[in-house]
């Protein structure tokens, strides 16, 4: 059940702006914005910020009154966020604030336990082929290996990056990676799907790239020769110099 409106705190807007102004820099104290009950007579009385810094947001005051007391009192002063106010983001621990691209050398990541991305190097998948992979990573000691998940995100994250079929060098070349000479395809489950490029002439060579990525650096392409280009007779100025 809400609380019914209390006549005294809702007169003491002078009181309210006066705490306000009380903890607030000059000037950055603005329009009465009104007043919420809170419980029985405890009130808050809303002001607009109008420091740069802080759009949005209100000064809230809170204030409280005894029972059958005709006079209010300031319990609380605060600078509170309202309807379209500029906020912080919101805080992330350490191991999920870091992106692709943040770890530099000597940088350690901390370690997930739960890396849906992993699973147990003993773990089944019911892929014969993937399976095999496994047993033997297992006896190199690896004691986690890619789930399915993992497979499946950075197969998504490989295809659709700048070594997929939809990057501009790609859509420009004469040929596939799965033609060329130079494609190493990649064992295990995305053998059908990724290799590795070994052509040092390929902007994509040392990467992971799509069989259907491509450059202007295909095995079998070659460029097409230029025509010659007809030169005119040679002009001779025949106007004899003398000597001096």
């Amino acid at each position: 059940m809400a609380p019914k409106d209390d006549a005294v705190l809702a007169g003491a807007v002078d009181l309210a702006r006066e705490a306000a102004e009380s903890i607030a820099e000059q000037g950055t104290v603005g329009d009465h914005l009104g007043m919420q009950m809170d419980d029985e007579r405890l009130a808050t009385h809303f002001f607009a910020c109008e420091a740069v810094a802080y759009p949005g947001w209100r000064w809230a005051i809170t204030l409280a009154r005894v029972p059958r007391g005709k006079v209010a009192t300031v319990c609380e002063t605060n600078l509170v966020p309202g309807e379209g106010a500029l906020l912080s983001p919101p805080w992330l621990p350490y191991a999920e604030r870091l992106a692709p691209g943040d770890l530099s050398a000597g940088d350690v990541l901390p370690y997930k336990e739960d890396d849906p991305l992993l699973e147990a190097g003993f773990e089944a998948t019911g892929d014969e082929e993937v399976d095999e992979l496994a047993a033997y990573e297992l006896g190199l000691g690896r004691k986690r290996v890619l789930s399915a998940e993992g497979r499946e995100a950075a197969a998504q994250r490989w295809y659709e990056g700048e070594n997929g079929p939809h990057a501009e060098v790609a859509e420009k070349a004469p040929a596939p990676c799965s033609s060329c000479g130079y494609f190493l395809p990649m064992a295990g489950a995305l053998r059908s799907f990724f290799g590795v490029c070994a052509n040092a002439w390929s902007p994509s060579d040392g990467r992971v790239v799509s069989i259907d990525h491509g450059c202007g650096a295909h095995s079998e392409i070659d460029a097409e020769p230029a025509e010659p280009m007809p030169v005119g007779q040679p002009i001779v100025d025949e106007i004899a110099y003398d000597l001096v």
